[in-house]
């Protein structure tokens, strides 16, 4: 019987693909954002500790277009 690795599994289907980002995320303890059409255009910030929000996001870059940091308004609390 042959098993199939997790990172295989995910390559099946790309849809899941912003499954890794975030556990690479939370591994490295940052939030994870995403952006879902149900959240009307706002992105979604999850942090490692499970807590969910709604924010506005900037990034801010420096002189070479790297993206140096990301600024994020909290809109609302999520369930």
């Amino acid at each position: 019987m042959e098993t199939t690795s997790i990172v295989a599994r995910l390559l099946k289907n790309m849809g899941n693909m912003h499954e890794m980002g975030r556990q690479r995320a939370f591994e490295l303890g940052n939030p994870f954002y995403a952006k879902f059409e149900e959240d009307g255009g706002y992105y979604r910030k999850e942090l490692p500790t499970g807590e969910k929000y709604l924010v506005t996001v900037e990034i801010v870059y420096d002189d070479n277009d790297m993206p140096i940091q990301i600024i994020d308004t909290i809109i609302r609390k999520l369930d």
